[in-house]
């Protein structure tokens, strides 16, 4: 399953998915991994992954989740939670409603995560 299977019939998901997709592009090489859950990028770990939280979650929820593996725990007020699934490893989520949400903040983020990744 591709990137589009992943997100068939929900063209605002898939967009905001792009948009993700390209601000990684713009940092550097690396892997995206597509599940029956999410979208994963990836370089020797991975850093990042998309997922449409209406696939598991119930209720109205926002399009499309951004979730960013750091080293640290980041205080950012956007993020929608933040857990430490192991030791020294958090797991940032950041829900996202709109291509353009996918700004220079975000990508600082991503940025980071990509080179912890490598």
């Amino acid at each position: 399953m591709g990137e589009a299977g992943l997100f068939a019939g929900h063209p605002l998901s898939l967009a905001i998915h792009r948009a993700v997709r390209a601000a990684v592009e713009a940092i550097g090489e690396a892997e995206v991994r597509v599940t029956k859950s999410q979208a994963g990028f990836r370089r020797r770990r991975p850093f990042a992954a998309t997922w449409r939280p209406g696939q598991h979650l119930r209720g109205r929820g926002a399009p499309l989740v951004l979730s960013v593996y750091l080293r640290r725990r980041d205080d950012w007020p956007r993020w929608k939670e933040v857990v430490e699934p192991r030791p020294g490893r958090f797991t940032h989520h950041l829900e996202l409603n709109a291509p353009q949400e996918v700004d220079a903040e975000v990508r600082e983020r991503l940025a980071e995560a990509w080179r912890e990744a490598g």
